[in-house]
């Protein structure tokens, strides 16, 4: 039986929350618990067993949680290993600007007397712009293929296109052939884009969810990395092999990934939302060690089972429109402002480290020496974020990062070049703790669990097309034939760099430590960002009502007068401070 509750309310950016005085927490409205009463018949078990998963999942350390889900962390690395062939490509056409042989088969000779070879900055914006077309109609229809056929389907599938597309690369004879290799190469990128990083924080529990999404990160440094390790390998080449082998060498990848998302399980979230209670019970029994005695699948099970009754009950839709509604419309602009955070911060500037020293007069070794060692911090930086976000939230950071290399911005100059190469390199270790795995992780975590899929691509997407237009900002800015700015180009970026800072710092909110169930009751609430941390939310009950289980006492003959079951109570109700019990829930005066 449910205690008397007296209740207060505060207000939070102009919306009344009601608050409990002893809990201080905000809660679910009443007509969310009663519609979640009326769609699920045995709700009142199903919240029993949810809330004792999600303080399990609260209480879970990092050692318990790797020690209970060993294989889903190896099938989530197995799976963002897709990445890895994004990150290598997107940074193997940034070096080819770079590179002696590819310059001359594909640029113009430069009329300096210096007999060397040139992309204008148009055709270097072009071939970037065909990546990214190609990756904004691959996260579009992945996140509608994803929801429809599930992950695994969809992912085999784009792993196929991906080694047939390859070809088209290898064997191109001039830059139109290449554009439509590259376009057509964006179409499966677009799609690991956004499966790697749901798939990863779907199934993981909250402890391992920061690792093996930024997990997704790595992966893409990796790629990068070996990128770069190749490109210094074949820069002496003269011949057309020294662009060719390059591309062949993205063939190495999916065969083996294809084996992995063949052994891998169907995400239980995804089974869950689609009704298929059993099979996700079966993956997740498949996924975790018994080495746990408290550990159970049936109460994970209706963790995700209430949680998606509680979306469900918010707002029903799941197509792109829903996420431009209701609160939904908030978790879609942080998703994608977080993202376009990563372009925003000076990125393109400060990682073009390769192309921007040549223009200072660095020699093609040297030059590429400094590319390799950029690439290399880039995944220091992001293993160094998984100790950092241990002890230190998201939101922080975030902020931290973003500053810092505001700052850097305005230091390189061409005057120095050594000192511009090192400061850049700071500048790619500060980004690789911080802006670039935190990203993956808060647009992982920021959606609902219905509209997480779809909203990620969405965020993507506006990442994506933003990306054109920082290629066509960037590259006028290093190319010796257009603005050469060189190391002042740093202040053209530090300007949008000012501005991601002011939106996260009153926008972004810290999601660590919470779960999916209590983030969309702070959403639901609109409990401003800076006050994430400071406002407890609890799923399991609203202002008026707490759900009760099957076995609960039937008190409803304390009611005088007819009272509306699984619904509001009447005016007649009496309002004394009794409670009694109206399905499963319990009505608090």
């Amino acid at each position: 039986m449910a205690n008397e509750l007296k209740s207060s309310t505060e207000q939070h950016g102009g919306s009344t929350i009601t608050v409990a005085p002893a809990a201080g927490a905000v809660r679910l409205d009443d007509e969310v618990l009663t519609k979640m009463v009326a769609a699920v018949s045995d709700l009142g078990d199903i919240a029993h067993d949810a809330h004792k998963a999600t303080n399990y999942e609260h209480d879970m350390t990092l050692r318990e949680a790797l020690r209970l889900y060993p294989k889903a962390i190896a099938f989530s690395m197995i799976l963002s290993m897709s990445l890895v062939m994004e990150g290598y490509d997107t940074a193997l056409l940034g070096g080819f600007f770079a590179l002696p042989t590819f310059r001359k088969k594909f640029g113009e000779p430069v009329n300096d007397g210096s007999g060397s070879y040139q992309l204008t900055a148009s055709w270097q914006s072009a071939l970037g712009a065909m990546v990214q077309v190609g990756e904004i109609i691959g996260l579009y229809l992945a996140g509608i293929l994803a929801e429809r056929y599930g992950y695994r389907k969809t992912l085999l599938g784009s792993l196929v296109f991906m080694i047939l597309v390859i070809f088209i690369m290898f064997f191109a004879d001039n830059i139109g052939m290449l554009m439509a290799g590259e376009l057509l190469c964006g179409l499966p990128w677009g799609a690991w884009q956004t499966l790697t990083t749901t798939y990863a924080a779907e199934i993981a529990p909250m402890a391992l969810r920061p690792f093996l999404t930024t997990f997704v990160n790595l992966c893409w440094a990796i790629g990068q990395l070996i990128s770069q390790g190749v490109l210094r390998g074949f820069l002496h080449r003269q011949d057309d092999w020294g662009w060719r082998i390059p591309y062949a060498i993205q063939w190495v990848w999916p065969l083996p990934i294809i084996v992995g998302v063949l052994l891998a399980p169907e995400s239980t979230w995804w089974l869950v939302r689609n009704g298929r209670i059993e099979d996700a019970k079966k993956v997740l029994q498949s996924l975790v060690s018994a080495k746990d005695s408290n550990y159970s699948v049936d109460r994970n099970v209706a963790m995700m089972i209430y949680t998606d009754a509680q979306e469900r009950a918010v707002a029903q839709g799941t197509s792109y429109l829903d996420c431009f509604k209701g609160i939904d419309r908030r978790r879609t602009e942080i998703a994608c402002c977080t993202w376009l955070i990563q372009i925003g911060c000076g990125i393109w500037f400060g990682g073009s480290v390769t192309y921007f020293l040549q223009q200072l007069g660095f020699d093609d070794d040297q030059s590429f020496n400094f590319g390799l060692g950029r690439s290399a911090l880039n995944v220091v930086g992001t293993i160094c974020s998984w100790w950092v976000m241990q002890h230190v939230g998201r939101r922080s950071l975030y902020l931290w990062g973003i500053a810092i290399m505001l700052v850097l911005l305005l230091a390189p100059s061409a005057a120095i070049a050594y000192a511009s190469g090192s400061l850049l390199m700071l500048f790619q270790l500060t980004f690789g703790v911080t802006v670039g795995p935190v990203c993956y992780c808060l647009v992982a975590e920021m959606p609902s669990t219905r509209l997480r899929i779809k909203t990620v691509a969405l965020a993507r997407n506006l990442y994506n097309v933003m990306t054109i237009a920082a290629n066509f900002l960037n590259n006028p800015i290093l190319n010796p034939t257009a603005w050469n700015l060189r190391g002042k180009g740093g202040f053209v970026w530090c300007g949008f760099s000012l501005i991601s800072y002011v939106w996260a710092y009153y926008r972004l909110p810290e999601p660590k430590g919470l779960s999916a169930g209590e983030m969309e009751v702070l959403f639901q609430h609109k409990v401003p960002a800076r006050q994430f941390t400071k406002v407890r939310a609890d799923p399991f009950r609203s202002a008026h009502y707490q759900v009760e289980t099957s076995s609960a006492p039937d008190i409803s003959s304390q009611v005088k007068g007819e009272g509306k079951v699984m619904g509001v109570p009447e005016p007649n109700t009496p309002k004394d401070g009794t409670a009694f019990k109206l399905g499963f829930l319990y009505y608090d005066a």
